[in-house]
Order: C-alpha cells, then sequence, then structure tokens
C-alpha cells in the first residue's frame, strides 16, 4: 500500500502560477518590448559606427538643457507613480487616484515638450530621407525611436487616466494601479536609454 503525499500551497507563499493574471500579462508584454526597443536601439548604434560620415554633433543640434528637464519630468513621474501604487496597497484609493491623474499630467507636459523639440527638429531641415547635417539615416532613426517612445507615453496616459477613473472602486484597485505603474515604469526606464543614445553619447 503506498502512501500519497500531498502539498497545499500556503497563503504565505507566491508561486509564479498564483501571480494576479494582469500583472502576468503585462511581465509579458514589458520583454516582448524591451526586446523591441533593443533592436531599435542596437540598430541605431550598428548604423552610427558603421557610418563612414562622422555623426552630427549632439549641442549644434538640441537643446541639451531643454532635453535634460524633459527627462527630469519623467524621472519624477516615475516618483509620483511609486506613490500612487504605494497609496493603492494601503487602500487610500483617494490620494492614489490624485497621484495617477499628477503622473499623467506629467506625462502630457512630456509630451508637449516633446512636440516642442520635433518642431525644431523638422523647421531645421531634418525629414526622414535627409537631414541638412550630411548623415541621413541619423534623423530616421531620431524619428522613429523617439515617435515609437512618445507614442508610448500617450499610451501611458490613456491608461493611467483610465485607471483613475474606472478602477478604484473595484476590489483588485491595488492591482490595476500596479499594472498601470509597471507600464509607466517601463517607459520611463526606456526613455533613460533614448535619452543617453541620442543626447550625451
Amino acid at each position: 500500500m503506498s502512501t500519497v503525499h500531498t502539498h497545499t500551497v500556503s497563503a504565505t507563499e507566491a508561486p509564479f502560477y498564483g501571480a494576479e493574471w494582469r500583472k502576468l500579462m503585462m511581465w509579458l508584454f514589458l520583454v516582448t518590448d524591451a526586446l523591441l526597443f533593443a533592436g531599435f536601439l542596437g540598430g541605431y548604434a550598428f548604423a552610427r559606427l558603421a557610418s563612414d560620415t562622422p555623426w552630427p554633433d549632439r549641442e549644434a543640434i538640441f537643446s541639451l538643457n531643454f532635453i535634460t528637464a524633459m527627462t527630469f519630468l519623467l524621472i519624477t513621474s516615475s516618483t509620483t507613480m511609486a506613490s500612487a501604487v504605494l497609496a493603492a496597497r494601503n487602500r487610500d484609493l483617494g490620494k492614489a487616484k490624485l497621484l495617477l491623474l499628477v503622473t499623467a499630467l506629467m506625462g502630457l507636459v512630456f509630451l508637449g515638450m516633446q512636440a516642442v523639440e520635433w518642431t525644431h527638429f523638422i523647421g531645421d531641415g531634418a525629414r526622414l530621407d535627409g537631414n541638412p547635417w550630411g548623415v541621413p539615416a541619423f534623423s530616421a532613426y531620431f524619428f522613429l525611436i523617439t515617435g515609437f517612445h512618445g507614442t508610448h507615453v500617450l499610451i501611458g496616459v490613456l491608461v493611467l487616466v483610465l485607471t483613475a477613473a474606472r478602477s478604484m472602486k473595484r476590489e483588485n484597485a491595488s492591482e490595476m494601479v500596479e499594472v498601470g505603474g509597471l507600464y509607466w515604469h517601463f517607459v520611463d526606464l526606456v526613455w533613460v536609454f533614448v535619452f543617453g543614445c541620442f543626447y550625451l553619447v
């Protein structure tokens, strides 16, 4: 006669298969999206290193103080997003809602600043197929990567606003805020790499 041993998962254990499905799906999406951004930035780095023509001087094209202010704003928004997640976990949903909206507002300001940057860039003669600085691929990669990131920021703003408007009364409000926070922190992290590639190196 054999004895069958069973194992009951306690409430303190957190196996991966017990993860909240929205959070798991978000992690899977972020991994694939990170690979896509890595491909874009890797292609940009390869094109730059393989170019026979010197890459344009960033200080002659961009206002680095303006770009630094954009970066500071987006990094600060990660702080308000983290505070929103903490407030939601503590069931202070009113504070969480306010912080979500503040974070979304910072995202909108960032997009407005990016629109100003694009306007000046286009006004200086940059196009997808060429620019006055000699390396056609430079402006093409700039529009592709910063535009793709800007689209992510816009989606993030919509997610945060919808979460603040519709999810605060749900039982899983803290989980919804945390899922939105994962996406927002990812967007902020990607910008650090974009900022480094285009404006610092």
